[in-house]
């Protein structure tokens, strides 16, 4: 048996996963982000050393549960948080990390001369684990000067002076399933991973979500703290009407298409658990019991507003008195779906595609109450996967292949993606087919509103 270690780093949690060659667990942990920090308007940054340390902390707990042989590890895979950026002044951070919610992200790097190195989150981390300056091209979305179609770093372009950086800042790159280099002595110590044991590079973590859930040509619904609808492609492209945009994929040469989506999908639920301070079961069972379309209450879930329209703010509209707690999170989830099914449609109409199957994976995929809702808004048969944490299994599939474990990507999805269960519509579905076209009408009436209330001094 051979087993694989599946480091899978979001943007609320660090989790870590040591599982065998055809995607069971054996071992994990898990470890929460620090809040971010904001030293100035516009600036979100992870304090201190937060990833990193989240990061070794979780590898030395799993590893500790792990009852297996460690000369039976073939790897680890590495997956981060997509967007973040690390500020170098040598082997160490020049600054905090730099969140993907930070505007210095749409900006084009400034010329300080203490800053040596630019790279992403899985850049640092690779770093930090095996002292080599080499990261996944597949983690390069942004404000990089990178080109989509050799997945390489050109030459010369004009996309080095665009973006303000030099050849000379930035990581080697290599592709997904391809080795980033060896876990070195002093990583081991921090980390309780094996000393000389491969890391293997991923891609960005939607795409590694993308890939543990088993995506070919399917519609994918990831609920995550950022939630999105994607499926695969195998070139390249840019929809001039933004209805989806094209991402590097977790298989070399694959593209993955997103839509547009919800920025603080998940975080919104965890939000409102934490006002309410209701027990998940409890709040899920309560509102499993109310009616679909919560008596009239909507939700508009722009809690972090999109950046095409910033004054944007999450809503919740339709309050009759007759309304409680349950209502409200039961709405919540469905804002989410309705959302999501908008975004999904327009993606679809774009590339003149249909998808009578959906998958959900990501935390919120654990709850049946979400699952039902999302098969009941789509219309349509929802599955997911046996391993909720499809990032990490995705993780997990790209050192497989790596190490040779598996022989070729095929092979590994195969062997390791499950189906654990498949929710079929219900007569809810009637309900939500008709509230869809107000739920995508209501920031025609509160866009005005948030405007005006955005400009006021």
């Amino acid at each position: 048996m051979s087993y694989l270690i599946a480091i899978d780093n979001g943007s609320q949690s660090t989790k870590v996963s040591i599982v065998d060659e055809v995607g069971r667990v054996h071992a994990s942990a898990q470890r929460p982000l620090r809040p971010y920090a904001h030293p100035e308007p516009g600036q979100v940054v992870h304090p201190g050393d937060d990833v990193w340390d989240s990061i070794a902390e979780a590898c030395t707990e799993a590893m500790q549960r792990f009852t297996g042989a460690p000369g039976e590890i073939a790897g680890v895979g590495l997956c981060t948080i997509r967007f973040c950026r690390a500020l170098m002044d040598g082997n160490g951070l020049a600054e905090p990390l730099l969140s993907w919610m930070d505007d210095r992200l749409a900006r084009p790097q400034w010329n300080d001369p203490a800053i040596r190195y630019v790279t992403t989150s899985s850049g640092y981390v690779t770093l930090r684990l095996t002292g080599e300056r080499r990261d996944t091209a597949g983690n390069y979305e942004g404000m990089w000067p990178i080109d989509h179609e050799t997945w390489r770093w050109p030459d010369s372009s004009p996309s080095y002076a665009d973006t303000g950086m030099r050849r000379e800042q930035l990581f080697d790159l290599v592709d997904p399933g391809e080795l980033l280099g060896n876990v070195t002595d002093e990583a081991s110590e921090a980390t309780g991973l094996p000393a000389g044991l491969p890391v293997y590079a991923t891609s960005n973590d939607k795409a590694v979500e993308a890939l543990g859930s088993g995506l070919g040509d399917e519609l994918l619904v990831s609920l995550g703290t950022y939630i999105a609808a994607m499926t695969t492609g195998d070139r390249h492209t840019v929809d001039p009407e933004g209805r989806f945009w094209s991402n590097f994929g977790s298989v070399p040469g694959r593209y993955l298409y997103e839509s547009n989506g919800i920025r603080r999908g998940m975080w919104t639920v965890s939000w409102y658990r934490q006002l309410v301070d209701s027990d998940l079961g409890e709040l899920e069972a309560g509102a499993a019991a109310v009616e679909p379309g919560c008596g009239g209450l909507l939700t508009v879930l722009d809690w972090l507003a999109p950046g095409d329209h910033p004054y944007r703010r999450g809503a919740l509209l339709g309050f009759d008195g007759t309304q409680g707690r349950y209502h409200v999170y039961r709405s919540i989830l469905e804002g989410i779906a309705l959302t999501m099914r908008r975004h999904s449609e327009s993606m679809a109409d774009a590339l003149g595609r249909e998808f009578p199957e959906l998958i959900v994976s990501g935390g919120g995929s654990r709850s049946d109450l979400m699952m039902q809702i999302f098969a009941d808004v789509f219309g349509r048969p929802v599955r997911r996967t046996r391993m909720s944490d499809a990032a990490g299994l995705g993780a997990a599939i790209c050192a497989a292949v790596g190490s040779g474990v598996h022989p070729d990507w095929d092979s590994a999805v195969k062997a390791m993606v499950t189906t654990a269960d498949v929710f079929t519509p219900s007569p809810a579905a009637e309900v939500y087919a008709r509230l869809a076209g107000d739920h995508a009408r209501v920031t025609d009436f509160t866009d005005p509103l948030f405007a005006s209330l955005n400009l006021r001094p």
